[in-house]
């Protein structure tokens, strides 16, 4: 059996989300477990952090009714909000929260109620801060309440959100001028709408930025251990939950001015010792990653040479010692090695490469604990 392999740390994803969670406090927490749980299986996470969560938050519909389906009956998010008139009455059905953040949107919520349907138990209203993707503008608030009313939605429905666009770089001064403008909008609404509960703080807001904390936090990325921030290490009790690896399956000896793999990209410069490594891009390892990009075989920290190939990739074996051979172990990206190192070789970001992982198998180590 082909040797690539994902493994993925339930136990290790429940202790970030705790501790995620107390950092939080005494604001709660949802998870954030689109795009699949970030590559790493949405209906698995979502059931192991179950006993756990405040709540759990997906891109849109179609993956909340996915966790649904799978017996996860915690609140659920829908981050994109309904995409047409009819995904109202799923939401309804379905128990969902929803984002409300443009006027279509709204529309839809009134022509949904004037079918004599209920409104969604809870409706989040995205406010544009100054991300300028999603979002009422804030000074469009006032007539957004007029309208909820008409619906009756009152203001224990409702969550107030905004996104911030700069909140992974701690000093970036973007960010705090967003926190001015959403407190700004709020406090010039009437008072029992000033008062409804708030969301700001994404992964990085929820490390770097304190201001942002809230009502209610959305961490994703950090939930997988990986770093949300661009110039800060992350904190040391966020564990990487997913560990992918490989085993050599061949070595060869290569001389100086010798090439190996496509377009002979890498040209020994010493004799040098290759392991070839059953995965590639194919799988989800960037086609993109350099000559030098870190990887780990038999615990020992080495690099990638050559170009990256649809079920291969050759590392430099030459500085390891001899007994390192076929068979031996190679994580691409875990504890050894982070996914961020990886991301920053390629010039991507963590997120693009979790999300990315596909054709191995994924294997679950279960948590341990359900209730501490």
């Amino acid at each position: 059996m082909r040797p690539a392999l994902a493994t993925i740390d339930l136990d290790a994803l429940v202790a970030n989300y705790r501790w995620l969670q107390e950092h939080g406090k005494p604001g709660r927490t949802l998870a954030v477990v689109k795009a699949d749980a970030y590559g790493h299986g949405a209906v698995q996470c979502a059931s192991a952090l179950a006993p756990f969560v405040d709540g759990f938050a997906v891109a849109f519909l179609e993956e909340a009714l996915t966790l649904r389906k799978n017996g996860i009956t915690a609140p659920i998010l829908v981050l994109e909000g309904c995409l047409a008139a009819d995904e109202y009455a799923a939401c309804c059905a379905h128990r969902l929260w929803t984002v409300v953040h443009c006027e279509p949107q709204l529309a839809w919520l009134e022509a949904h109620a004037r079918r004599g349907a209920p409104h969604p138990e809870r409706i989040w209203v995205k406010v544009d801060s100054g991300m300028h993707r999603l979002g009422f503008a804030p000074e469009a608030l006032s007539g957004v309440i007029a309208r909820l009313e008409r619906l009756a939605v009152e203001p224990r429905h409702l969550v107030w959100m905004t996104h911030l666009a700069c909140a992974d770089q701690p000093k970036h001064p973007h960010t705090a001028a967003q926190l001015e403008r959403f407190a700004q909008a709020l406090e010039a609404l009437p008072e029992r709408y000033a008062q409804v509960p708030r969301s700001i703080a994404n992964s990085a807001a929820l490390l770097a930025w304190p201001a942002a904390h809230g009502d209610w936090a959305r961490p994703g990325i950090a939930l997988y251990g990986a770093n949300p921030l661009a110039t800060e290490p992350l904190p040391a009790a966020l564990t990487p939950v997913m560990t992918l690896r490989s085993e050599i399956i061949a070595t060869r000896w290569i001389a100086a001015g010798e090439a190996v793999g496509y377009g002979a990209a890498f040209v020994a410069e010493r004799a040098t010792r290759v392991g070839v490594v059953a995965i590639g891009y194919g799988d989800g390892y960037p086609r993109t990653a350099p000559t030098g990009t870190p990887v780990a075989v038999a615990g020992h920290r080495t690099r990638l040479i050559g170009r990256v190939s649809m079920d291969l990739v050759t590392v430099d074996l030459t500085d390891l010692p001899e007994s390192v051979g076929v068979g031996a172990a190679v994580e691409l990206w875990g504890r050894q090695v982070l996914v961020d190192e990886v991301a920053r070789a390629v010039g991507t970001i963590g997120y693009e490469l979790l999300c990315h992982v596909r054709r191995v198998p994924m294997r679950y180590l279960p948590a341990t604990c359900t209730a501490c």
